[in-house]
């Protein structure tokens, strides 16, 4: 069954009370279920309870940061999780996705960005579980394969050698991304703009991060890496045969 809007579950992890409840009234008069969490020490039983879709998580929390919340999350939760962030520190920002966080946004935020980034995130983990109704279109296949590495936009899930391979969704949707375009470069602008749905600036390094945190799961060498190939001054090549 297709999930709608109105059944999207965002827990909002953040310390200043006031900005979180006004972000819940607007994230909920535009149809989402939104509940809140003030205390980072009492975060990650929240998200492993709850299961919430999202997590909107502040860097800086009493208790414990967001680094280390999305860290121990990321084992038994795989939904998407945007970080806030008063710092525009790049060594936050990277810190971040490499703990597992999938986007981030600095702060002040604004409540229309924060919506259009979280319906972006959630549509595409939805439409790419519904997959089936593509396949029996014949309009995009919902699996591939390349030797030993499977990966099913369907069930959102990628095997190396039969073994599950443990991604984020936002380094699922990069995989994705690439093996589906596999012998074409994509460029970091095409890759941006199809995972964020906004204008790449030329400076963010999220699309680097996530490519290097794939390729050992996958099996690549990420110092002469042979399945995602960085191309000089143009992107990134998935190689159909490694």
């Amino acid at each position: 069954m297709e999930q709608t809007n109105e059944s999207w579950r965002i827990l909002i992890v953040e310390d200043d009370e006031r900005l979180a409840e006004l972000t819940r009234e607007y994230l909920e008069s535009n149809g989402l279920q939104v509940t809140l969490e003030t205390n980072g020490g009492a975060a990650v039983e929240r998200i492993r309870n709850e299961q919430p879709d999202l997590v909107v998580l502040d860097l800086m929390l009493p208790g414990e940061d967001g680094l280390s919340i999305c860290r121990r999350v990321r084992p038994f939760f795989t939904g998407p999780i945007i970080m806030l962030t008063a710092r525009t520190d790049d060594l936050d920002q990277v810190l971040g996705l490499e703990m597992g966080a999938d986007d981030y946004i600095g702060k002040p935020v604004k409540p229309r960005v924060l919506l259009a980034r979280i319906r972006a995130m959630l549509r595409r983990v939805t439409e790419s579980g519904q997959g089936g109704d593509e396949k029996a279109s014949g309009e995009e296949p919902v699996r591939l394969q390349f030797n030993d590495l499977v990966v099913d936009r369907s069930m959102r899930e990628a095997w190396l050698n039969d073994e599950s391979i443990d991604l984020t969704s936002a380094e699922f949707d990069l995989l994705w991304l690439l093996a589906s375009n596999a012998g074409r470069v994509l460029s970091r602008e095409e890759i941006f703009t199809a995972l964020r749905g906004i204008e790449y600036d030329g400076q963010d390094r999220s699309i680097d991060v996530r490519v290097s945190r794939i390729r050992p799961k996958i099996g690549d060498d990420p110092i002469h890496p042979r399945r995602i190939k960085t191309v000089r001054s143009k992107g990134y090549l998935f190689v159909k045969e490694a």
